[in-house]
């Protein structure tokens, strides 16, 4: 495949390391349907190699949401790319990131510039899992929160609301999961009267479970993808009307938000990497999609692909 050309407004990045994400899978399961052929991957970071956007040159070390929103609609310009009507997605709208380049279009409005103390494969985990995570929290700091599948996302919404002070309840059949949110710093409980919770896998049996383990007042946030039949689950409205629960999407975070995540990060005070259960070479991305067949198996951290020779050169320091 011929490299990318930069697009008016965007830029090319080198890819350093990209997660491999459940996203990724409901495209390739037909979950969520895009054109083929097609190179999945929207979890990133990397090397700009060509720019044609206002602030960001060739050589800068660069992140990017997974919603890269077009930069000129009322809600990019409110700071809302995330609900972008024109939105495109690497990995799902064009070629995204299992692939030594990737495009970033509206760059100036997508990119997010890296700080040294930052490596790629941290990175790479915090485009669409724990910036998602991260926003899906706010409006905290809560009491109790329930979090419904400890994936890679789930066990981002542990860790940050672990650090916010909160009581955390993990939920998820997978024994390496709850050991993995355990280590973080949440409970394995009945997950009642819960001030947030989080539906981190999405299904029918999630989300209900999640409304369900809410006080009154409480609130579900819906992080994982409700796709195929699950798209139109029944929720228990006669709970969230009669406690007056809040029921809100959370479709990841806008590049404009991201700086005290990114500040938080490279002081420590959060550390992703911890949520790193692999990393594995570039080439082995598609494998690691496959893998995801059996999400129990499968379960419990991130896994992060790596570019070994960017540039075509052998080896680099910095790659991870």
């Amino acid at each position: 495949m011929e490299n990318p050309t930069c697009p008016a407004g965007g830029a090319v990045i080198e890819v350093r390391a990209t997660g491999v994400c459940r996203s990724d899978w409901h495209a390739w399961r037909g979950h969520d349907p895009v054109a083929l052929p097609h190179v999945p991957g929207h979890e990133f970071a990397g090397v700009v190699v060509a720019s044609d956007a206002d602030g960001f040159a060739v050589g800068d070390r660069v992140t990017a949401p997974f919603v890269n929103g077009c930069g000129e609609c009322d809600y990019c310009r409110s700071g809302n790319a995330q609900v972008c009507p024109d939105q495109t997605q690497p990995g799902f709208t064009h070629h995204g990131s299992f692939a030594e380049r990737v495009v970033v279009r509206a760059a100036a409005t997508n990119l997010v510039r890296l700080p040294d103390e930052i490596d790629f494969v941290t990175a790479a985990s915090l485009g669409c899992r724990f910036a998602t995570a991260f926003r899906a929290l706010r409006g905290g700091p809560w009491g109790t929160v329930a979090v419904f599948g400890c994936g890679g996302v789930g066990l981002s919404v542990v860790m940050i609301a672990v650090a916010m002070g909160a009581r955390v309840i993990a939920v998820d059949p997978s024994p390496a999961a709850l050991a993995a949110a355990v280590d973080l710093g949440a409970v394995v409980a009945e997950p009642v009267d819960a001030d947030l919770a989080v539906d981190a896998y999405g299904s029918v049996e999630t989300a209900t479970a999640s409304v369900r383990s809410l006080r009154r007042g409480g609130r579900h946030v819906q992080v994982g993808l409700m796709l195929g039949d699950d798209a139109h689950a029944p929720l228990p409205w006669d709970l969230v009307v009669a406690r007056e629960l809040h029921v809100v999407g959370s479709h990841g975070m806008a590049a404009v938000d991201y700086p005290p995540m990114i500040d938080l990060v490279a002081s420590k005070r959060l550390d992703p990497r911890r949520l790193v259960r692999s990393v594995v070479a570039l080439e082995e991305a598609g494998a690691a999609l496959m893998a995801m067949d059996d999400p129990i198996a499968r379960a419990g951290g991130i896994v992060v692909a790596i570019n070994e020779y960017p540039g075509g050169r052998v080896g680099s320091d910095d790659a991870v």
